[in-house]
């Protein structure tokens, strides 16, 4: 087993873990309120929302990586703006997990809008550019994940149903925003199954071929 192998092979486990945490997640998450800042379960979810976070991308990175000569540039697109959204989630939740508690104690209201800003609560406070960070977020994660989800229907080298949960979950993403919050998160369960389903496939290829052919090794084929 080649290390590129065994690296994509751990991807593979990481992205099985964070789609797991990531549908955990919306059942014990705590309302976004002032009373839920000062509470362990706060910090303890949001701590969970950043693992899995960093998870995401390192699983996301494998399944782009294992497929990256057969996806092109719209693979690598959606790669990308996937990725980013999982840079500014583990980023936000950071901040919700350690400081928006601290800020609780002397600017109650800023604390609150800032953690319900991906709950649609009308904030009554000035945010500045925090305020566009929700729509930068959609767009990251709906985009990302049907342009990525799109090209991995057609590289047919992983599991196409796995890919298609990909894309339709995400599709339906801004749909959900039409739902009552609590069910709007029940949205992100299909997205928890999707990468757990690539994972697993993901996994299973690396189980019996080489993860990824060396150049060298292309370069020889072609040439023959």
């Amino acid at each position: 087993m080649t290390i590129l192998t065994s690296l994509v092979r751990g991807a593979a486990v990481a992205a099985g873990f964070a789609g797991l945490a990531y549908i955990v997640i919306q059942f014990i998450h705590p309302a976004d309120t002032i009373e839920s800042l000062s509470t362990q379960a706060w910090v303890n979810v949001h701590v969970l929302s950043f693992t899995e976070a960093v998870l995401a991308l390192i699983g996301v990175t494998g399944i782009y990586l294992y497929q990256s000569r057969k996806v092109g540039i719209l693979g690598l697109v959606g790669y990308l703006m996937f990725g980013l959204f999982f840079i500014l989630q583990a980023s936000f939740n950071f901040a919700e997990a350690l400081i928006a508690p601290l800020i609780a104690v002397d600017a109650p209201q800023l604390a609150v809008d800032f953690v319900g800003l991906f709950g649609r609560y009308a904030a009554e406070t000035d945010l500045g550019a925090l305020a566009a960070v929700p729509l930068v977020g959609l767009i990251l994660y709906a985009g990302g994940a049907v342009l990525l989800g799109v090209a991995t229907i057609r590289a047919r080298l992983l599991s196409r149903g796995g890919a298609i949960l990909l894309l339709v979950a995400a599709a339906v993403t801004p749909l959900a925003a039409l739902l009552p919050h609590a069910l709007e998160r029940m949205a992100a369960v299909p997205m928890g199954v999707a990468l757990v389903w690539l994972g697993f496939s993901l996994w299973m290829k690396t189980r019996t071929t080489a993860a990824l052919p060396a150049p060298a090794e292309v370069d020889r084929v072609a040439t023959h």
